[in-house]
């Protein structure tokens, strides 16, 4: 069985389509981005793991709602309380208050409110208490993680192709995580550690899908008159033929993460989420933005190598003339 055996779809000829889309698809993450640095201080939801607090998610045996738990812990002063997984289930964040160092006063502080609002016997599932230094730290080590993947990246696709090749994958990539960040900013998840991953895993996922339509344009470049081929046609031919690798590796990828999705609960819930955007939009990329982009860079490339060669000429010719 092969899917898209015969294709020959004009991808490079809509290429300005999906520039539209990509376009709409960041700009609303932006400004989703610029409404939530007004509403709660940070482009993004950051989770425990990088403000730094106090996390406690706890199981309540009888009916309770948000509602009255939030009213059982302050009111209006009450920590931030979502429901996790079932219904009489919630997570209960907190920030440290700045004049102590015990790092537990937050969670007793929580369970003494429970315990005297009468709101029934409850669980507490599990308990996360993460210092602001601490948080600082894990911001900072995440975001040179995703600095140096893409030097890295650039490095090796520069070394292994050329240079213009490791451009148009970056280019890519930054669309990726721009859209995947838009996302998380527009629904605001929670940007944990695992979260994290989740993003780096995208990046990794949609350079693979990148570097095997790259690779096989770079096959077809080589071939007897690829170098005189048009390239438009070249790299529409190219990505048609890794068509159906590409689809049938990111729809066996999304049948996992479906599978997790439905059936690894709440845990895992945004981790997975956050996968399964980025097969989307990393088969997207490598098709709509990544080719288009190696087309337009080797038009730019090709016009500074014809201006270079102008000017050469034309200063030898001024020396060639007798004064």
């Amino acid at each position: 069985m092969r899917f898209f055996k015969d294709a020959s779809f004009e991808f490079i000829e809509k290429r300005r389509k999906a520039y539209v889309v990509s376009a709409a698809a960041i700009a609303l993450g932006l400004a989703a981005m610029v409404f939530n640095i007004v509403s709660i201080g940070s482009f993004v939801d950051y989770g425990v793991d990088f403000t730094g607090g106090t996390l406690v998610q706890v199981r309540f045996d009888g009916d309770v709602t948000a509602g009255d738990l939030r009213a059982a812990l302050g009111g209006a002063q009450a920590p931030s309380i979502t429901r996790f997984g079932a219904e009489n289930e919630f997570t209960i964040r907190a920030p440290l208050p700045e004049d102590t160092d015990d790092l537990d006063v937050v969670s007793r502080s929580i369970r003494q409110g429970i315990d005297a609002s009468g709101l029934g016997a409850y669980e507490v599932v599990r308990t996360e208490v993460v210092g602001p230094k601490i948080g600082e730290e894990l911001t900072r080590q995440a975001g040179l993680a995703i600095l140096f993947s893409f030097l890295l990246t650039l490095l090796y696709i520069a070394f292994r192709f050329e240079f213009r090749f490791g451009l148009a994958s970056i280019l890519a990539t930054v669309h990726d995580i721009l859209i995947t960040l838009g996302f998380l900013a527009i629904f605001r998840v929670e940007i944990s550690l695992p979260t994290v991953a989740a993003i780096l895993t995208v990046v990794g996922y949609s350079l693979n899908d990148t570097i095997v339509v790259f690779d096989r344009i770079r096959e077809n470049l080589n071939k007897k008159g690829g170098r005189r081929e048009d390239p438009v046609r070249l790299i529409d031919r190219s990505i048609n033929e890794v068509l159906p690798r590409t689809v049938l590796t990111s729809m066996t990828t999304l049948a996992v993460l479906m599978s997790l999705l439905i059936l690894g609960g709440a845990v895992i819930r945004d981790f997975t989420i956050v996968l399964i955007l980025g097969v989307v939009i990393g088969t997207y990329s490598s098709i709509f933005v990544a080719s288009p982009a190696l087309i337009e860079i080797q038009r730019r490339w090709e016009k500074k190598e014809k201006t270079k060669k102008k000017s050469g000429t034309s200063s030898r010719e001024k020396a060639a003339i007798p004064v």
